[in-house]
């Protein structure tokens, strides 16, 4: 079972395992979910694509415009594998998928460009499509009417999360594929794992699971430990903001 990491290194290193665990099993359409508002993707995606590295030219990394396309190209420099965009109605996503194209790493999608996302996944076929820090269910661009917010509903279903952490009141939810959703609770400076789910656990589910489990952990004196802040994942917090200066 993996643990919870204590820093952004682990947390990429144990996305990278998680992915390749989740293709070697069959998975085509993946979610690598870091939810903390300092992350910076760009950071983030160069550190986590060597995970396909063996691919070199056959891995394509898209971004959903050409402005961060271009800037991926300018600060990243010479790389071996092909940066692109989502594309335009002048320019659809589907011509710009090749035979030679064997995975798509797509980087910070929203819920604004789900319909290019499915039309990517369904060009792609059996490929991997790896979506990395996706914001699909973010409110600030959902109101973008009832059917497409339907097209974001039935899609997101069709999607794996094979890693996924983030930071809550004085606990995580986390999950590292192939281990079920679990939520860890922070107790005296540490975390301990308080529920597991096959589901991830959302709303009143999880709110009852922290209810539930509050208080309820003793230590070897018998006394119930004060659950506090910060701890590890607010070290991770601050791991991020230094990454992002």
């Amino acid at each position: 079972m993996a643990e919870i990491p204590k820093s952004l290194e682990e947390a990429i290193a144990q996305a990278r395992v998680a992915t390749k665990a989740a293709i070697a099993d069959g998975y085509t359409r993946l979610l690598v979910e870091l939810v903390f508002p300092e992350l910076k993707t760009m950071p983030l995606a160069l550190q986590f694509i060597p995970v396909f590295e063996d691919l070199g030219s056959q891995l394509k990394v898209l971004f959903p415009d050409a402005g961060s396309a271009a800037l991926a190209r300018r600060d990243w420099g010479q790389v071996p594998f092909k940066i692109d965009d989502l594309g335009s109605s002048r320019s659809p996503v589907e011509n710009k998928i090749q035979p030679e194209d064997q995975v798509f790493l797509l980087v910070e999608a929203t819920a604004v460009e789900v319909a290019q996302v499915e039309k990517l996944c369904q060009a792609a076929g059996s490929r991997p499509v790896i979506l990395l820090a996706p914001r699909l269910e973010d409110a600030a661009v959902v109101g973008i009417g009832y059917s497409a917010r339907q097209l974001r509903d039935r899609f997101i279903k069709t999607l794996e999360s094979c890693y996924y952490i983030r930071p809550l009141e004085g606990a995580a939810l986390f999950r590292c594929y192939p281990s079920p959703w679990q939520v860890w609770r922070e107790v005296n400076d540490d975390y301990q794992l308080i529920a597991e789910q096959p589901q991830k656990p959302v709303g009143e589910a999880l709110d009852q699971i922290l209810f539930t489990t509050s208080g309820s952990t003793s230590t070897d004196t018998g006394e119930t430990p004060q659950v506090k802040k910060p701890g590890l994942v607010t070290g991770l917090q601050r791991f991020l903001r230094a990454l992002s200066r």
